[in-house]
């Protein structure tokens, strides 16, 4: 599932709209829009929508062959 489409849920979850998300982490919706759309968010974006949703974000690499993360 897109990192995205993850989001959309959260902000359901959470009762809270693409608007009111853009503003807790000080961007224009129409900025944040766009980066949905593409799927095309940092791992530093990531960390702060986590924070404005209340959600703890983890970017990891977990080997398949031995269960070891990188």
């Amino acid at each position: 599932m897109p990192m995205a489409e993850k989001i959309r849920i959260a902000l359901i979850k959470r009762n809270m709209t693409l608007k009111d998300l853009a503003a807790r982490i000080g961007c224009t919706s129409q900025n944040l829009s766009g980066k949905f759309r593409r799927d095309n968010l940092s791992e530093k974006e990531l960390i702060e929508i986590a924070s404005a949703l209340d959600c703890h974000f983890e970017g990891r690499f977990i080997r398949n062959d031995n269960g070891e993360e990188i």
